[in-house]
């Protein structure tokens, strides 16, 4: 499809040489030929007014004419009354193939984890609070301004993480940063400049993540295991890193809560060993039948970097994450965010920050609390239907569980012959740091798929989930 310009007259790159003893009108024909021919326009294609490309070229608008009418006549363009010359269909090149288009497959159900529902994005709140910033903005605001973020942004999430994750939330150290992958990096690499030179993380985890953003900082990292009750802080501390990132509140990819032990624990290997925690305060949102967990930071906010964000609240597009500093090091992550890339889209922290303080915000988490709970009611009840025998956990939050396949079951054969049924499975094996296919595990996300399209999923691959790896593929 065409590009279709709306407004004005489209502008368009023609150069001409005036040294040249060519004529400019048949540089002007062979500017436009070869635009056509290599795809640079496409069919449909709307050109410039005569008077415009005269305008621009800086040649008179009856040259641009008869080179037009030329170009009609060999074909190239075509034009009726009262409408723009448009890119006449086959004029291109026989050797200049169509652009090719990517064709989704449609899934039956796709339980990808890590994903919202897009659907429920609140378009009409977000338009509200867009213009209701832009027009209280003062005019300095428009700047670069403070890397650690727009002030008025900082100074709504101090108010919203206190509320709502009892974190020690001061708006003088909260860095605001485009998303989890830039703050988990620039976290590294203010602990890098801090002396350390290894981090520990979760396992099963987030392994390539993890291992990518500390090999940029110049860190090694290693896996730490984790068990019904968080990470194993006794095996944490028998390495000799000096920093971990875990999920507390909601574990990825297990779905377990950090206990309340462990949580002591792991501050107080933190003091002992000059440590640091970074937090990511993954899926704290949405909780279900458990009592609330509040944030780590908030308990040794001199040890703990939390990290969040709105891509799971609200839709990952946005790109707005912030990181709670440890007074100790917010002016080298506020650096390294400077020389990242100058800081994150100011127009949208206002905008969040309008969003967040004028109560649409939270309206729109109980919303989303409310559907969440309802996709997570509707995969037990098809579970229990089409698999009985299966076995699924870490129900108690968010919006992903862990399906449990028998003994002798092939994760990758049970999602070949899924998706050979129009249903998207994913594997544990990725998520650990050996990437082991043992045991056998699903990770069942129902954040961005419909109630229906959960019990339609489930009940087309009920059999594969129950059967062992000899029986998979019959």
């Amino acid at each position: 499809m065409p590009l279709e310009w709306s407004g004005s007259s489209p502008d368009l790159l023609l150069p001409v040489d005036r040294t040249s003893n060519r004529p400019l009108r048949a540089q002007l024909e062979h500017g436009l030929r070869n635009a056509i021919r290599t795809g640079r326009l496409e069919v449909g294609e709307r050109l410039p007014s005569s008077r415009e490309l005269a305008r621009t070229l800086g040649v008179s608008r009856g040259l641009v004419q008869e080179c037009y009418a030329q170009l009609l006549a060999e074909g190239y363009v075509v034009t009726r009354p009262g409408s723009a010359t448009r890119v006449a269909a086959g004029s291109a090149a026989a050797s200049v193939a169509a652009r090719p288009r990517a064709v989704a497959s449609r899934l039956l159900a796709d339980f990808r984890f890590g994903v919202p529902d897009l659907r429920s994005f609140p378009v009409q709140d977000w338009v509200w609070a867009v213009r209701e910033a832009a027009r209280g903005m003062r005019t300095e605001e428009f700047d670069y301004g403070d890397p650690r973020g727009a002030g008025t942004l900082r100074e709504v999430l101090a108010g919203y993480l206190r509320r709502v994750r009892a974190a020690a939330a001061d708006p003088e150290h909260i860095v605001v940063c485009n998303g989890y992958a830039q703050g988990l990096g620039l976290a590294l690499r203010a602990l890098a400049d801090a002396g350390v030179q290894k981090v520990a993380f979760e396992d099963p985890g987030s392994p390539a993540t993890v291992t990518a953003a500390a090999g940029m900082a110049g860190m090694r990292s290693v896996p730490v295991p984790v068990d019904e009750h968080g990470i194993d802080v006794r095996a944490l501390a028998a390495t000799d890193a000096r920093a971990v990132l875990v999920t507390p509140a909601h574990q990825w990819p297990t779905g377990v809560a950090l206990a309340p032990e462990r949580r002591l624990a792991l501050i107080e290997w933190a003091r002992d060993r000059d440590a640091f925690v970074i937090e990511d305060d993954y899926d704290a949102e949405f909780r279900y039948d458990r009592e609330p967990v509040g944030a780590l930071q908030g308990l040794e906010p001199h040890r703990v970097i939390g990290l969040g964000t709105v891509s799971k609240s609200l839709v990952p597009a946005l790109r707005i994450g912030w990181m709670t500093c440890p007074p100790a090091l917010t002016d080298t992550l506020a650096e390294w965010k400077h020389r990242s890339d100058r800081g994150a889209p100011v127009l949208d922290q206002h905008a969040l920050a309008t969003l967040i303080e004028s109560g649409r915000f939270d309206r729109h988490l109980r919303r989303m609390r409310a559907g969440y709970a309802a996709r997570r009611t509707a995969l037990l009840t098809a579970v229990a239907e089409h698999a009985p025998e299966l076995p699924v956990t870490g129900l108690a939050a968010g919006f992903h569980a862990v399906a449990h396949l028998p003994p002798r079951a092939d994760e990758n054969q049970v999602i070949a012959a899924a998706r050979s049924r129009s249903v998207g499975l994913y594997g544990m094996s990725p998520c650990r740091a050996v990437r082991t296919e043992t045991p056998a595990q699903l990770i069942l996300g129902f954040g961005n798929v419909s109630e229906r399209g959960i019990a339609a999923g489930i009940a087309a691959v009920s059999d594969l989930l129950t059967r062992p790896a000899a029986d998979t593929c019959r």
